[in-house]
């Protein structure tokens, strides 16, 4: 059996209110439930949450994955730990490794400035005043 940590939705129309409870995945969202860890009040500035944490932690140590929202208001409330300093500080490490561009060298720099002066560049740069010069006959070929 899959267990979710989902919200359960309560409350009168347009005035939500859930309670976070364990429940099998199967079941429907305002159905059926194993336990209920917790409430969420999202109307109250700031939001009103109170979370069981013991009862969390068991939920998840045993196997059931919170849904997105839950995720963040658990993680709010304390009940995911923050990563291992050890491991947090090797991901920013690697996360910085792989961000940082390599640096051209001076040498492919300076190929890349000669591929810019070919002569088919020079013939580009040429045929907008031939175009012109031909222009400038025609006129005079009128008279």
């Amino acid at each position: 059996m899959a267990v979710k940590i989902r919200l359960r939705r309560m409350g009168a129309h347009k005035r939500p209110f859930y309670r976070i409870v364990a429940a099998d995945s199967r079941s429907p969202r305002d159905g059926r439930f194993i336990e209920e860890l917790g409430y969420y009040n999202p109307l109250t500035d700031p939001a009103d949450v109170k979370i069981d944490v013991e009862k969390a932690k068991k939920w998840i140590s045993t196997g059931a994955k919170p849904t997105d929202t839950v995720r963040g208001l658990l993680r709010k409330a304390g009940v995911f730990d923050v990563a291992k300093p050890e491991e947090s500080a090797e991901a920013a490490v690697q996360v910085e490794e792989a961000a940082v561009p390599e640096a051209v060298p001076v040498e492919t720099a300076t190929e890349f400035a000669q591929v810019e002066e070919t002569p088919e560049a020079a013939q580009v740069e040429a045929a907008p005043d031939a175009e012109a010069d031909e222009n400038a006959e025609t006129p005079a070929d009128a008279n």
